[in-house]
């Protein structure tokens, strides 16, 4: 018997029980569907991230404390805070290297009125807006002239701007900073985005005042502590040869005498893509499986059918063997109801699972939006996944027909 013939027979048979097969089919449906939302939400997540990464560019070098050895005992990753203003003032005339932004990080309330919010605030220089690739929408960023006189003047990021002051004009107004006064001087292009990198809940202000106001600042050996330092290259060919040179220079400058014990860590925009990914990897990976785990139930609602649809079909399945049927006959005819029952619940939880993906795609969760992409290979993964479930739910009972004795089912009532 062939294929089509087997086809033939189980739409019949499955066509006889509509309401029983759909039912059956259900499982699948949810399991495709949940599957392919949950792998839509991972990767849409990766997605956002590289292009949050990408858009400030591909030629970034990051700077950061790293760990230091006293007493033969290396200390924490991030506990070396001897990275300066001065490191930075020596970078800007290395070969390959385009601008350097050196930044002090901390968090705090920011107030307005009786608005307030829970900002990032960055203390930086002039040279932030061409190194991070940002853009100030309205008034103007911090200027070399601010920066040298210590001004408390602030630039607030497009989302900080709206909690604040929601809709009205915050250029001139002043606001509290961990309840020092400041000066509003810009608003920044809305970037979008989530996490650290995130332009839109950030707020800026000169690095010195950061220092001098906001105690985020310190001194090592002289010179002014800075959190990390930022490099742009002219080329991003040129990352080994401008990564050696600031290892080289700063190196001099910390006195490090044996190589491999550097005080600091430098990354490159790779670097941290590639963790992103591995995170939002196994993120999606965690999420696939939490929602295959309903295909597996799917699974065993088919086989549990079948086995039903055997027990019913006894004396159907002994007049055939009685005119010739072959076991492999039989063993095809219920593995084919078994496919077509996880193939139609596969393409139905596809169409189902990329329309979930599209009503939740743009949904605010908390201060980030959520963002889905649905990939050809989730979608082919689905198919793959069901159609597997199908054959292995559908193997015990297909074979369970295939192997009655004709004599025993022709007598079976």
């Amino acid at each position: 018997m062939n294929i089509f013939e087997n086809m033939r027979i189980a739409l019949g048979s499955l066509s006889a029980n509509k309401l029983r097969s759909g039912l059956t089919m259900l499982g699948i449906i949810i399991g495709v569907m949940s599957v392919i939302a949950m792998l839509s939400i991972g990767e849409g997540a990766q997605a956002a991230i590289t292009a949050q990464i990408n858009a400030i560019g591909t030629n970034l070098l990051f700077i950061r404390p790293g760990a230091v050895q006293q007493g033969g005992v290396a200390s924490a990753a991030g506990s070396a805070a001897t990275l300066t203003l001065q490191d930075a003032q020596a970078m800007n005339n290395l070969q390959g290297v385009a601008g350097v932004s050196p930044e002090t990080d901390t968090f705090g309330q920011v107030v307005y009125l009786g608005n307030n919010a829970n900002a990032r605030i960055l203390g930086v220089t002039s040279n932030y807006l061409d190194v991070m690739n940002g853009a100030v929408a309205d008034g103007s960023f911090i200027s070399d002239a601010q920066v040298t006189a210590e001004e408390p003047v602030a630039v607030l990021g497009s989302q900080i701007a709206q909690e604040l002051f929601n809709g009205a004009e915050p250029v001139g107004q002043i606001i509290r900073i961990k309840n020092q006064p400041f000066r509003v001087i810009g608003v920044m292009q809305s970037q979008g985005g989530t996490g650290f990198l995130n332009q839109d809940t950030q707020i800026f202000v000169p690095i010195t005042a950061a220092n001098t106001r906001l105690a985020r600042g310190g001194n090592f050996r002289g010179a002014d502590l800075v959190s990390n330092i930022t490099v742009q290259m002219t080329s991003a060919s040129q990352q080994n040869l401008v990564t050696s040179e600031i290892t080289d220079v700063l190196d001099q400058r910390h006195h490090i005498q044996v190589q491999g014990q550097s005080d600091f860590t430098i990354q490159s925009q790779q670097d941290i893509l590639n963790a992103a990914s591995q995170v939002t990897g196994i993120l999606t990976i965690f999420l696939g499986g939490v929602a295959a785990i309903s295909l597996i139930v799917g699974g065993i609602g088919i086989m549990n059918i079948m086995l039903v649809s055997v027990t019913e079909r006894t004396h159907e399945i002994g007049i055939r063997k009685a005119v010739g049927a072959h076991q492999r006959d039989i063993l095809g005819q219920f593995l084919t109801e078994a496919t077509i029952l996880s193939v139609s619940g596969g393409v139905i939880g596809i169409l189902f699972g990329m329309m979930i993906a599209h009503v939740i795609s743009g949904i605010q969760v908390g201060s980030s939006t959520l963002t889905t992409v649905v990939a050809p290979s989730s979608v082919v993964l689905a198919v793959l996944f069901s159609v597997g479930v199908g054959l292995f739910f559908g193997i015990y009972p297909a074979n369970r027909a295939a192997t009655l004795n004709p004599i025993d089912a022709l007598r079976y009532e």
